[in-house]
């Protein structure tokens, strides 16, 4: 049984604290994040303690044995994580977008089975299905389809139990979305290198090799032409939008939070903050202080346009197949602006505070970055 299912108990699901889980688990990992983060291990236990806390079925409804929770909910579960340990925040938001993807692109009995399957085997899921070159190739064949090509840079293909990927219909070059099993043979998957603040992201490179995939795993078209999504599946690009964001103020708000520790506990007379010394410490260098203003204004002026985009999509979200292109235009805008206010500043900007701690600060800094185009 899981966490979830243990504060559920005798209260049903609908009223589980996932924020109270969150949180629990942001203080779990932010003991060790840079240690974890510089050992630079595929995160089989940060994802083991994600499963046994009934995150990740999160967004799953109720019915389906998940937890019933909205995007609002997802949203700040993720920035929660990503205050405390930016790398599981990223890979949590990028499974969040890709497991609820069926939502946008599959017909209705796709995404009752895809769920159901997700849910009982508390899959995590990992890949990308923004635009890349060249383009996986999807190949017709009498069974279903084999899936062929090589992705550069994926989330989570380390460490997922299904990869969500783009691939381009051979012959017509429609692309589509497509769910792969990595476990079958033909996939390969390799480190993405040093990329310091993301290791445990378990991101890297995909190979697939004449993959089989069946018919009922291609979710459907991701094509641009006008006419071809509906509205409602027009939604996944703010969708994503909004889950960078909010990944990227949970790490400007956990870096907050360590300046703001580190000016309280510092005490001595040499304060590189400052070309000179302040008697009181740095919570008293006016120029420590700006800098942390600077800081603190840019990631709550992020959050409120952050917020009122969330408004905005649940709006979207709630009406279905009901919502209508021009709203679904202006959900795009506020995500748009919403993500760029919360990726424009970045703390390698500002000076690094001094001692053991600097680490820590550039550690945070590598981790401010979008995921989602």
């Amino acid at each position: 049984m899981t966490v979830a299912a243990d504060e559920a108990t005798g209260a049903g699901a609908g009223q589980i604290d996932w924020l109270h889980i969150a949180r629990e688990m942001a203080d779990d990992l932010s003991t060790d994040a840079a240690e974890r983060e510089q050992a630079g291990k595929t995160p089989f236990g940060e994802v083991a303690r994600l499963r046994e806390s009934g995150l990740l079925t999160l967004l799953v409804p109720a019915e389906q044995g998940g937890g019933g929770a909205d995007w609002r909910t997802a949203y700040a579960v993720v920035r929660t994580v990503a205050a405390a340990d930016g790398a599981i925040g990223h890979l949590l938001g990028h499974h969040y977008f890709l497991s609820f993807s069926a939502r946008f692109f599959a017909g209705p009995a796709c995404v009752t089975r895809v769920e159901r399957e997700s849910t009982e085997g508390q899959w995590c899921w990992g890949g990308g299905i923004a635009s890349h070159e060249p383009p996986l190739v999807l190949t017709p064949t009498a069974n279903g389809y084999l899936l062929n090509g090589y992705q550069r840079y994926a989330t989570g293909v380390g460490i997922a139990d299904r990869l969500m990927v783009r691939a381009a219909l051979y012959g017509t070059g429609e692309p589509l979305a497509v769910l792969v099993d990595p476990a079958q043979p033909g996939v390969l998957s390799g480190s993405s290198g040093d990329t310091f603040g993301q290791r445990l992201a378990a991101s890297g490179a995909a190979e697939f090799d004449a993959v089989p995939v069946a018919a009922g795993d291609v979710f459907g078209s991701l094509s641009p032409d006008e006419g071809v999504l509906s509205p409602f599946a027009s939604l996944a690009v703010p969708t994503a939008r909004l889950v960078s964001a909010q990944f990227c103020l949970g790490v400007a708000e956990g870096l907050l939070a360590e300046v703001h520790e580190h000016g309280r506990a510092a005490r001595s007379s040499r304060q590189p903050f400052s070309p000179q010394t302040w008697p009181g410490g740095p919570s008293q260098d006016p120029y420590a202080l700006t800098v942390y203003g600077e800081l603190a204004v840019d990631a709550r002026a992020a959050s409120a346009l952050a917020e009122q985009a969330v408004d905005a999509l649940m709006r979207g979200l709630a009406q279905g197949e009901e919502v209508d292109d021009e709203e679904c235009a202006e959900i795009a805008v506020l995500a748009s602006v919403a993500e760029a206010a919360a990726t424009r500043g970045r703390a390698g900007d500002h000076h690094p505070c001094p001692g053991r701690r600097r680490s820590r600060r550039r550690f945070h800094a590598a981790r401010l970055r979008p995921f989602l185009a």
